[in-house]
Parts: structure tokens; sequence; C-alpha cells
């Protein structure tokens, strides 16, 4: 895949503000500091498109980013990555929290096509936050791929134990999970990949 161009084309709280051009959406759900936005600026090689903290809570609105790449065959390909408000902050106040949980159940009930990447930290077992988001996601009948994200946080014999932890927590084979580093790249030729499939579908 051969990225073209990348922008931001809308942050929104509710569906009125949402991009009006129809494309497919590949939306990323996780934990505040899970890096769903440094997952995208690896992704469209762009270094600070998508805005990164190290501040849990930071993505406060959801945010499309329109993306256009050719596949190795020149197929044009269109998309938006859908960069969701994180759950699970525990500093922010509940009504903050109940909020952002307000913008994704929105969103999650707009018709449009969605391909949900849940981001998990492979350093860890995956919360109860985590369980329930995968659970609707899959209840609801979207398509959802989970991947164990700062690989390179962990040894190779870690990153084993943790891999089969979080696949029993999930109850999916572990071969499923993406294993993904921002600061290695590890993942990055897999996730494409899984992108331009998902794209060729439609």
């Amino acid at each position: 895949m051969r990225l073209k161009s990348s922008r931001l084309a809308a942050s929104a709280v509710r569906s009125s503000q949402y991009p009006p051009e129809q494309l497919p959406q590949i939306a990323l759900f996780g934990r505040s500091n899970a890096g769903k936005s440094s997952l995208i600026n690896t992704l469209i090689e762009r270094k600070n498109l998508a805005r990164t903290s190290s501040a849990p809570g930071k993505t406060r609105l959801l945010n499309f980013y329109r993306v256009e790449a050719l596949a190795a065959d020149d197929t044009p390909l269109q998309w938006y990555f859908v960069d969701l408000p994180g759950y699970g902050y525990a500093k922010a106040a509940k009504s903050e929290r109940d909020h952002w949980l307000r913008i994704i159940e929105e969103y999650l009930r707009q018709p449009s096509a969605k391909l949900c990447w849940l981001l998990v930290d492979i350093r860890h077992r995956p919360g109860a936050q985590d369980l329930a988001m995968y659970q609707i996601l899959r209840e609801n009948g979207f398509a959802v791929a989970v991947i164990a994200n700062k690989a390179d946080k962990l040894s190779r014999n870690q990153r084993q134990q943790a891999l089969r932890l979080i696949a029993k927590e999930l109850e999916l084979p572990p071969e499923e999970l993406v294993v993904f580093s921002a600061v290695s790249r590890e993942g990055k030729d897999r996730l494409q990949q899984l992108v331009e499939a998902y794209l060729r579908q439609g």
C-alpha cells in the first residue's frame, strides 16, 4: 500500500458534525492512553496528524482522518480512520466519562460501514471496560480486530505469556491478536493488509 494523502476531515461530538462524504470507516476503540493516535500516525506515515499526548484522556472528540492510498495493483483506496475518545480514564469526572461514552454510543448507532479495532495494552490484563466494549461490538455484529499494542515494552518471552492471557480473557485464539508497536513499527504491514482486505470487500 502506498499512501497518497491524509488529513483531518472533522472533529465531532454528534452525528450532525460527521463528514458528509460516505466512505468506509476503521474505528479505533480503547482505554485512554491505549495508543490509538500513535497507531494512526504510524499507518498513515505522518508524525503528528493524529494528536497524541502522554496525558490520558486527551482525545475528547471523535476525530475523522480521511486517507487516500494505492494498493499494490494501483487500485485506489479511500477511507476514514476514526479516533474515538478513550474510555476508563479514572481522573476524569463521571459526567465527562459519561459524555465520552454517549459520543461512542451515538457513533455506533450510525449505519455507515465500520471495521472496529480494539486496542489493548499488551502489558496488562484486559480490564472490565475492555471486555465490555469487545462484547458490545461483537454482539452488535461489528467486525473486530484486537490489537495488542506497545509490544516493544516486553521481551519475547514476556510477550507470549501476555498474548495468551489477553486471548484467554477475550475468548479468542492467540493467533488472531495483532501485535503492534508504534516505536518499532512491528505490525504495521499486517494492519495495512487488514485495511486493504476490508476496503476490497466493499
